[in-house]
């Protein structure tokens, strides 16, 4: 069987992403980290996203990145166009981490029981 691809986006001082990358640490299993402040996040990545979690899943409108944006970014962000532009130029509204293995959306935040179900 071949080894699962998992890659973890989210940023590195994120307390939730903290805890996942931890949980996986911990239990030795392998994965890459996108910290996408850095390298971003590309339309091509969201929409494949697109494909398994839907637009209210993966922006986090309850954090303080969203809660800091005007009216008319909010409001870009009900069309599918406009919220990958969103999540493209402030990356911060994406609900983190996002754990992909194998090129899928398996999850998004952290629940260790979740990940359990996954990998163990």
């Amino acid at each position: 069987m071949a080894a699962k691809k998992i890659v973890v986006y989210g940023i590195p001082n994120c307390d939730t992403v903290k805890k996942a990358r931890v949980w996986l640490e911990e239990h030795d299993v392998p994965f890459e980290f996108h910290d996408f402040k850095k390298a971003g996040v590309s339309t091509a990545l969201l929409q494949d996203w697109l494909k398994d979690v839907t637009l209210d899943e993966l922006i986090n409108r309850r954090g303080t990145t969203w809660r800091g944006l005007s009216d008319t970014y909010k409001d870009e962000a009900g069309s599918t166009a406009g919220a990958i532009a969103l999540m493209i130029h402030k990356p911060s509204i994406i609900k983190r981490p996002v754990l992909v293995v194998n090129g899928r959306v398996k999850s998004l935040g952290f629940d260790a029981d979740k990940y359990e179900s996954l990998f163990v």
